[in-house]
Order: C-alpha cells, then structure tokens, then sequence
C-alpha cells in the first residue's frame, strides 16, 4: 500500500467528524426548541446497533461516515406536538442553520488553535504564468515576478490578492513587483467578468512558504561538497541573491548554472561564504537531484502574542469564509473552473497531494485541511438549493414573507426529492471525472 494512498485515507475521519459535528448542532438545536428527536445515528446505516435513552433512538451504523439526525415532522406531515413541522419560522430556521452554526464554530476553534500553537506562516507570492492579452499582460508582469504590494497593502498570500482584485474589478489598482531584486511599480486593471478560467487580472499565482532551507545531505564527492558546502549548512544567498524559499532557490540556482559563485551559508552561529562551482543544469529538470542535494524546509512562523491569539485566529478564519464565498460567486458565475469541484474521490486525491507536499507538522496539516473543509461544509449546507439546509431555509423565510402561510408540503417535497435526484447526479458526474482525472496520472492540485 503506497504512502500516497495512505495519506488520502485521512479525510475520512476528518469528513466522518465534520458531518457528526454538523448532526450535533441540528441534535442541540432540536432539543432547545422542543423539537422531538426520534433518532441520532453515528455512521449511516445499515444498523449495527441501537439503543434507546431518553426517547431518542442511539445509533450506530455501518457506513462510517458523520452521522444523521431524525426529527419528528421533517417529512411535513407529522401531528406530534413535538414535531419540527409545528415549531414557529424562528424555530425551524434555528433547527436549520445550526449544522453549518457548529461547523463555523469548530472551524474557528481549531483556527485559534494553529495559531496559538504555530504562529502564522509566512508566504511569498509569485506570478506562475500570464494570459496574452490579459490585464496582466498590459502591465508587463512576468513569471517569476513576486508580488510585494497591492493597493498600498503589503502581501502575505494569495488571497490578498483575490480580495484586492474583486475590490478594484474594472477600476486601475497599483502594484508592486520584484523582479531580479529590482522593485516595479505598475498599475493593472482587474477584470469585473473575465473569461472563464483567467482570473481577474489573467494570471495564475504561486504561494510559496516562507522557509528556512537546510542542507539534509549531498553527494560525496560532488561539485558542491567539494566546494566545502557540507550536511545541516543553511543557505542564506547564492550569487547575491537572498534565499528566503523554494522558488528564490530554483531562480538563483538557475543563475549560477555553470558558473562558480559566491554561496552564502549558516553554519551554527556563523555565517561563511563560499565559492561554489556549480554543474551545467537542465533547468527543466530536478535541479536538487542534479546536484547530488537535499534539503530541509522549515516554514517560517511569526509568533502571535497570548492576547492575540483569539482575535488573530478569528481574523484568519473569517479571511478563509469570505475567500470561500468569493469561490462559490466565481464558480456559479462561470468565472472560476467547473475542475475545481470535487467529490470524496477528488477530496481524497487533494488530501494526498497536499499531505504528502507539506512541510508542516502532520497535525498542522490535517487541521487546516480540516478547517478549510468545515467552512466549505458550512457555506454549502446554507446555499438555497433543494435538498439542502439552505433550499429547506428558503421556504421558511418565503412562509414567513406570505405571513406565516406554508408552502403545501407536496410542493416542497417534490422540489427537494427533484432536488436529491439532480444532486446524486452531479454527485456521480463528478465521482466519474475524479476517478478519469487519476486513472490518467493527474494530479488535482494546480
């Protein structure tokens, strides 16, 4: 069994968890408006086991994956006074959105906690490619330029730019590129429609972690080992040029193809420079493998004060939400490819790539990933689509916009069963794309 498969097997706990955590907020919301609960289930069933304690059947079943809540009336037909069917509009919208309630709560929780326990990670930005005839391309940005500044506003990840983009959409937004250690000042306009796939300003960006980049180890014998480089040195500058992450790496690596210069390292508390003679390299290929190296990375944090840590941790989950919510606006209106929907498959497929890519501790891993699917998880279940929480919300607000007259519930069941068919559809079509996108050998992450 591969590394690969093992790593992707961890979103079944994590999915098996979010999902129990959504069912727990319905369970509460249900008990705190009188509502009767006929059944918790652990798992769906089939049923392994049930037992029945203070008039709610517990159960636990054999498809382990989050859980389920039965409420008394959520077919609409129920005369039991303890049905949700005869609960008030404030209730039943109470029931409704609690689920997606306590995914935002945990979401925001296990964000406090990262960054309690980690600090925040440093990112470095970089242009990866740039459409012709783009926004991007007016302002003669490159790949390979790192992006420092926008609107005035330095950048610490991608998603500053994506907020920034949004808020000038059509209007001349100023920034600031590094380009060969040089600063630019340019202006791009972003796009308030572009075509589907490009992006605002017509270019695919890279966010590379801030790292400190350790020699693990290299090749006896080799240019660099005897240009007197050796095992646990820090590189600090190669030709002059800083070396603050991968991508700075790559590009002065690049550089000094066949040529000696100057390398500077941290070796204990001191740094040396040395003149290293470097091979001719095909910069195509695995620059560290030509070379006979290995490296350590280590992100950079910046350590968040104890006062900060709450406030710093809910910032940074609301920046993820509203980044999320910008998603959906862009993939329902076709500004955002249909490839980045992805069903358990593609989740399990992303969670190996990411997994097996990052150079965070596993735990911090598995917690971003948890809490990037938790927001998602929320935001979905609130949407206003059949068959949903949101679609089920929809019909209260518009009962109580009709003055407190119901919806017949045949109508409503016929649109959420239309609904369930058309999601299990979408379900399957994706199901379908995920398993093409890896028989092929594809990776999901860009």
């Amino acid at each position: 069994m591969s590394q690969g498969f093992i790593n992707g097997l961890y979103i079944v706990p994590i999915l098996a968890v979010l999902i129990l955590v959504h069912e727990i907020g319905h369970f509460s919301a249900a008990r705190a408006i009188g509502a009767k609960v006929e059944e918790f289930g652990i798992g769906f069933p089939p049923r392994i086991k049930g037992w029945m304690r203070n008039g709610v059947l517990w159960s636990i079943n054999w498809l382990p994956f989050g859980g389920f809540v039965k409420v008394a009336g959520d077919d609409g037909k129920s005369d039991d006074p303890g049905s949700i069917n005869n609960k008030t509009p404030l209730q039943r919208a109470f029931f409704l959105v609690a689920g997606s309630a306590m995914n935002f709560l945990l979401a925001f929780v296990l964000m406090i906690i990262v960054v309690g326990a980690q600090g925040i990670s440093q990112s470095s930005v970089y242009i990866a490619s740039v459409e012709p005839d783009s926004p991007a391309a007016a302002a003669a940005w490159e790949p390979g330029d790192r992006i420092v500044e926008v609107a005035g506003v330095p950048v610490t990840g991608s998603s500053d730019i994506s907020a920034r983009s949004r808020e000038f959409a059509d209007s001349p937004m100023s920034v600031v590129i590094e380009r060969g250690g040089q600063r630019m000042e340019t202006t791009v306009t972003p796009r308030g429609n572009p075509p589907a796939g490009q992006g605002a300003t017509g270019v695919t960006i890279s966010e590379v972690a801030v790292a400190s980049l350790d020699i693990k180890s290299l090749t006896a014998d080799s240019p660099l080992a005897n240009s007197g480089l050796q095992a646990s040195d820090t590189i600090v500058s190669i030709g002059g040029q800083p070396i603050t992450d991968a991508f700075e790496l790559r590009t002065a690596l690049v550089a000094a193809s066949d040529s000696a210069a100057p390398v500077v390292v941290q070796r204990g508390a001191q740094d040396s420079t040395l003149t290293v003679t470097f091979p001719a390299l095909d910069e195509n290929g695995d620059l560290l493998g030509q070379l006979g190296l290995d490296l350590t990375v280590d992100p950079v944090f910046e350590r968040v004060p104890p006062l900060q840590v709450i406030p710093t941790g809910i910032a940074q989950a609301w920046e993820q939400t509203g980044q999320m919510l910008g998603g959906l606006r862009d993939l329902f209106t076709g500004r955002a490819p249909l490839n980045q929907i992805a069903g358990p498959l593609g989740m399990g497929q992303a969670t190996s790539e990411i997994v097996s890519a990052s150079p965070l501790p596993l735990w911090v891993t598995l917690a971003n990933l948890a809490i990037l699917l938790s927001l998602n998880l929320a935001l979905l279940n609130l949407l206003p689509l059949p068959a949903l929480d949101g679609g089920r919300l929809l019909f209260v607000i518009i009962e109580i916009l009709r003055g407190g007259k119901k919806v017949a519930p045949e109508r409503e069941g016929v649109v959420h069963f239309t609904g369930l068919v058309l999601l299990v559809g979408a379900m399957v079509i994706i199901f379908v794309l995920d398993a093409m996108r890896i028989h092929e050998g594809k990776s999901f992450l860009p």
